[in-house]
């Protein structure tokens, strides 16, 4: 993580992870505590955090179930371990069928299932149930994704929740906190027009990256 001016950059999310550990530092070897990544570009921030820590880690997917003929319009979303969150609001607004729900996350489930397993292989979900979750990704804008994805994680029952990032408007991690245990944005600057700007290497996060970094994360718990 380096200044200049009076900008700040991480060089790129590896980076920004080491950066983002040191922040952690209270959860170093927690039993029961473990990583969770949001996909892609979460990931290879949430393998610095778990290496530094010596934590667990493992992917948290999040599907947003569109309302059909606008889908940039969420009615909900579907995350990892079969949670469904919906929006009630907006159902109920646009008087939302159940049968149209169902059909919208059948899709998206079918989708999220299919990268579980590239990402997994036939490595098992990590129960958090009692656990100490870091929920952890590159970046944040608005938080939907983020928001969606601590509503799910809390529905399993994780003793703590913290919601992790380098870089996030300072409303987005303030709204966090109705969701989430502990919020730790790194850097909340006050001009933010994406996450992008405040990565010197901000390059797409392949798929393959995620897999490798999953791989290469599950081998060092066991070496």
């Amino acid at each position: 993580m380096q200044v200049f001016g009076q900008q700040m950059y991480f060089a790129d999310r590896a980076d920004a992870g080491r950066a983002l550990a040191r922040s952690l530092e209270a959860y170093a070897r927690r039993p029961g505590a473990l990583v969770l990544a949001l996909p892609r570009g979460g990931v290879p921030v949430g393998y610095e955090v778990a290496h530094a820590l010596d934590l667990a880690l493992d992917v948290f997917l999040v599907r947003k179930l569109g309302v059909p003929g606008h889908e940039e319009l969420a009615m909900g979303a579907i995350a990892s371990g079969g949670v469904r969150v919906v929006n009630e609001r907006v159902v109920q607004a646009l008087r939302i069928a159940a049968a149209t729900i169902d059909a919208v996350a059948a899709a998206e489930q079918d989708t999220l299932e299919r990268r579980e397993r590239f990402y997994r292989g036939d490595r098992p979900h990590l129960d958090v149930r009692a656990r100490s979750v870091i929920l952890v990704d590159d970046g944040l804008a608005t938080g939907s994704t983020m928001r969606a994805a601590l509503e799910a994680l809390g529905r399993q029952e994780p003793k703590r929740l913290v919601a992790a990032v380098p870089v996030a408007p300072a409303e987005t991690c303030q709204a966090l906190r109705a969701e989430a245990d502990e919020v730790v944005c790194l850097a909340t600057p006050p001009a933010f027009h994406g996450v992008s700007e405040w990565y010197r290497d901000f390059a797409q996060t392949s798929d393959e990256e995620v897999r490798a970094l999953l791989e290469r994360a599950a081998h060092e718990r066991l070496a």
